[in-house]
This record gives C-alpha cells, structure tokens and sequence, in this order.
C-alpha cells in the first residue's frame, strides 16, 4: 500500500526500494553496507518498478541532504555508482537523461559550498559514464553535459578509464544452450591463473618481505599494473556472467565457468588484500583499495546469485510429480492376460453355465466348448495315471448303469423331460 501511494505522488523513500536506500545512506554508518547496496541492485533488476522507484529516491536523498548532511549524500553517490555498475538498461536509460545529470552538478555548485570529496565523486561519476554510454544514442544526456562542463573548462580529476570496473554489461553475443561462453573469458580466467592464482608468490622479484610498506621503481610498478590487469580482467568477466546468467536456468558450462571464476577471484583477493599493506605508493595503494571494494561486491551478488539457484532448483524438484505406486484394487476384475490367473478362473466360471434355449439348442460359445473339453480330457488323463488295474476292475460300472439315463442330475433325460420349458441361467 505505500508503495502504491508512493507512486501516485507520495514520497518515494517508503516505496519498498526506497526504504532499503534510506537504510544504505544512514548517516549513522560507520561505513558503506554493501550487503545492503547489492540487495538495492537486486530489487532494481527484478522488479517492474524498481528502476523508476529508486532513481526517484536517490533524487529525494540528494535534495534532503545537500547543504546539510554531506556524509549521507557521499553514501546516496555510492549507492548511485553501485547500481550504475550492477544493474540494467532500464535503470540506466533513467539517470543517464541529462536532467538527472544536471542535478548531480547542482550538488556541487558553489552556492552549496560542497567538500572536496562530493565535488571529486560527481566529477568522477559523469566523466566515466560519459566514458562508457558515449557510443550509446539513448544515453547521450550524460554525454552532453560532460562536454558543456569541459567547454566550461571544468578540470575532472585524473582516472584510468581503462582500469576501471565496467560500468555497463554488454549483451551476449551466444546463446545460454549453445555453447560455452566464450573464448576470450575462458582465456582471461587462465591467464590469470599462472600470476596470481597458482603461483603463490609471483612478483619475489618486486615485493621483498618486509614488515614495512616499501616503494616500487618505475619496472615495478609498469608490472604491479599488469598483474592488477589481469585482476580486473576477471572481475569484470565474472560481472558480466552474474549480470547475463538467469540463476537455475543457466548452460551447465556457463555455471562451471562462473564457479572457476569465483575461485579465482577469490584467490586474487587475498593477494589484493596482502598488497595493500606492503606497498607505499599511495596511488596503487588506492587502486588496491577500491579493486578490494569491487571484489567484495562480486562476492555479496554471487552469494545472493547462488542462493537464487539453490531455491530453483529446489522448486523444480519439488514440482516433479513422483511415480504412483502399484496399487492392487486398481487392477481391473479379469486380467485378459495369456497367462492370468483370473483368466483361467473366469474360463472355468462361463464354460460350467447351463445355457439352453426352448428349441434345445445348445447357446455355449464354442470356444468355450472346446476349452471345456480340452480340460475334461486332462482331466480323465490325470486320473488315469493314478488308477491301478484292481481298482479299475472294482470301480467298472454294470449293465444296469449304463443303461440308467437318469443317474447324472441334469443329464441327458432331465434335458428331455425339460425340453419347452424357459430357459433358465443358473450361476
């Protein structure tokens, strides 16, 4: 309900996403909760609304808070940058438009008198999304006021666009079912894995060990840059995979790829992490910092991604129906098999049934008829074998049996002395 009341014009921070925004630019933290800012970027890609709500919210943080509270307005910028780098086209098609942009400058004007750090973040944010979204024609609003303020001659600050973590994800150029993803990433995740994956000591040469942080030569440093690279490579290879893969319906070797890049990442961090207390260099030592950072998110959305996948999978083997089990009363009455039980039975209960009509004619099917007779032969064939010659001689009939028509009831005179009357079925 309030998030219905929140788009008809109320306010957008008690909309679902705009709460959890609220919460992530506390200005109470101590520090960023990237748990709570990967939970945002989910809500934004899977809700219909989402993208609309949280732009609407991260406006409304900045209004409350520039000129006031420049702590929560550095958290609402992180928050913006995270969801940048983390969610979809639509939420980009939303702050890429050169309004939201403009308003992003009006936090730094000087009538606000912003700190350095805000001014620097803004910069920094416009100049790498015009950076990343100047090829695109739906986002050319960042663009545009990227080259009005360098006309203006705004000075950005100095970035190595090309070490950054990708901001947008590009389409995939396969189908999930089709192949493996591609060779590139395959190639990246093994080329990083001779320099900082399987190797535990890959740089002796560049990192002595030593309890304090030490400088690097220029061949040192052109080095460091290249193995940090190769961590960056990967990071953004395992980015893009968390962005495009659909958790429970991904390629089996898309799911393998992804897990070795989690490995991988993972091993790389701890190296991440060792590098930043033995290096000197302040510079490096802020790439260090903030590459950690973006490990730590890829971290927080594969969790979250392989609990999604867990849950499916889950489902769908809960929705498998399970076999039924023989039941025996839902086997019909007379089993028509060519060696049923029931079969011989029920022969045996139609072959004995009396059925003659008033003419005399005899109504059994023939076939019953012969199998009638063709147990009457075992049969006598049976007792024959059990019969000796003593016994034969003292069981004989006599003349007078033989001769006597009415000694087997329902013989042959009962069927003369019955003949006319109705017929009638005994079971």
């Amino acid at each position: 309900m309030a998030g219905l009341l929140a788009t008809l014009g109320g306010n957008p921070l008690n909309t679902p996403v705009g709460q959890k925004i609220e919460q992530a630019t506390d200005g109470a933290l101590q520090s960023e909760n990237w748990a709570l800012n990967m939970e945002i970027c989910d809500m934004i890609n899977d809700t219909d609304e989402g993208p609309k709500d949280a732009v609407k919210a991260i406006r409304k943080r900045l209004q409350q808070n520039t000129g006031k509270n420049y702590t929560v307005v550095l958290y609402t910028l992180t928050v913006l940058e995270t969801c940048v780098k983390n969610c979809k086209r639509r939420f980009h098609l939303l702050v890429m438009q050169k309004d939201f942009i403009l308003e992003l400058v009006k936090l730094i004007g000087p009538k606000n008198d912003p700190p350095a750090a805000v001014q620097e973040k803004v910069l920094s944010l416009i100049q790498s999304w015009a950076d990343a979204f100047q090829g695109n024609p739906e986002m050319q609003g960042v663009v545009q006021v990227y080259h009005d303020l360098k006309q203006k001659g705004i000075e950005f600050p100095m970035t190595d666009l090309d070490a950054m973590a990708p901001i947008h994800t590009p389409q995939r150029s396969v189908l999930p079912n089709s192949s493996p993803p591609s060779v590139v990433s395959d190639q990246t995740v093994h080329a990083a894995q001779p320099s900082l994956h399987q190797n535990p000591n890959p740089m002796p040469d560049v990192l002595p060990p030593q309890a304090v942080p030490i400088s690097l030569n220029a061949e040192q440093l052109a080095k460091l840059r290249s193995e940090l690279d190769i961590v960056q490579g990967n990071m953004k290879v395992f980015g893009e995979m968390l962005t495009e893969l659909t958790p429970g319906k991904e390629h089996p070797q898309d799911l393998e790829l992804l897990q070795e890049l989690q490995k991988t990442c993972f091993a790389m961090q701890s190296r991440v992490v060792d590098l930043i207390d033995r290096i000197g260099v302040e510079e490096v030592t802020s790439d260090l910092l903030r590459i950690n950072d973006e490990l730590n998110n890829l971290f927080l959305r594969y969790d979250r991604y392989e609990k999604k996948r867990t849950a499916m999978t889950s489902s769908i083997e809960q929705k498998t129906p399970t076999p039924l089990s023989e039941n025996p009363l839902d086997k019909p009455l007379i089993d028509f098999g060519e060696s049923g039980e029931e079969a011989d039975q029920a022969i045996a209960k139609v072959t004995n049934i009396n059925l003659q009509d008033p003419s005399g004619s005899d109504l059994k099917p023939q076939n019953a008829s012969k199998n009638s007779s063709v147990a009457d032969e075992f049969d006598m064939f049976a007792q024959s074998r059990n019969t000796s010659f003593g016994s034969s001689k003292n069981r004989g009939s006599s003349y007078e049996d033989n001769t006597n028509l009415d000694q087997i009831e329902g013989g042959l005179a009962s069927f003369t002395a019955n003949k006319g009357k109705p017929m009638v079925i005994n079971f």
